[in-house]
């Protein structure tokens, strides 16, 4: 990061982190989806999605978090969280019902109107730079059109849009908290304080995958100091739009 500056003030000063309300916010959200999961990696059929905006039925019962590059008013990246609901299963619970470990969900003798899912998380390719990590939504690729200040904050885009739908979770009240995972990235989040527990076995979902669970109250308490600032930075402007709503 930039000398003397923290990751909040880093981020913050080229990047944008907003709840998606407007139909034009969630096109942009859906147009990263798109380029991502079906242009890059083949996830999704691109022929399904003519418009070029990657959608599915979970989207009507979400919350989207959109990542905006300031200057070029591009959008950088995503994720969604996805609200349970005493009917109607979870995205996890509909494609991977299989490598669930059912005993363990069943001991956290959770409340399905509190319970969500973080998924549809993607960085843009515009913004990935790192040689060599270009197999996966999460990485980064070159790039000439940017400083190399900005391109220092890029690897923080999937962090801060992990952090924006955390603070969708507390907003929303649904501090119960899936999400199917690289295994890559639980180990990641616990270098910065986050501790998941796993929920399930691999799977080939959008690339290996497992479940993972987490409270999103036990996130906030174990989360280190620099991503808790950047979290705090982030979560303000979430919940004043969040309260804005509709």
């Amino acid at each position: 990061m930039e000398s003397g500056f923290s990751l909040a003030q880093s981020f913050g000063r080229y990047f944008d982190v907003c709840l998606a309300v407007s139909e034009e916010q969630k096109a942009q959200v859906y147009g990263v989806r798109y380029r991502v999961y079906c242009l890059e990696f083949g996830y999704e059929p691109r022929e399904c999605f003519p418009d070029e905006q990657e959608s599915d039925q979970f989207d009507d019962r979400s919350l989207h978090c959109l990542i905006t590059h300031k200057s070029t008013g591009r959008a950088a990246g995503c994720a969604r969280l996805v609200l349970g609901a005493e009917q109607g299963q979870m995205p996890f619970e509909k494609f991977c019902p299989d490598t669930l470990d059912q005993a363990l969900i069943g001991s956290l003798d959770l409340d399905r109107t509190r319970v969500c899912e973080i998924s549809r998380l993607a960085v843009d390719g515009a913004f990935r730079r790192r040689t060599g990590e270009s197999e996966t939504p999460l990485g980064k690729q070159d790039s000439a059109e940017y400083s190399q200040r900005e391109q220092r904050t890029f690897p923080l885009i999937s962090v801060a849009a992990f952090l924006g739908a955390t603070a969708l979770t507390e907003v929303s009240g649904r501090g119960e908290v899936f999400a199917m995972m690289e295994p890559f990235l639980p180990r990641l989040l616990k270098r910065s304080g986050l501790f998941f527990q796993r929920a399930g076995k691999d799977v080939e979902y959008h690339g290996i995958r497992a479940p993972y669970f987490i409270r999103s109250k036990d996130a906030l308490k174990t989360m280190n100091a620099d991503l808790k600032e950047l979290y705090d930075s982030i979560a303000v402007n979430i919940r004043q739009q969040y309260d804005q709503m509709p």
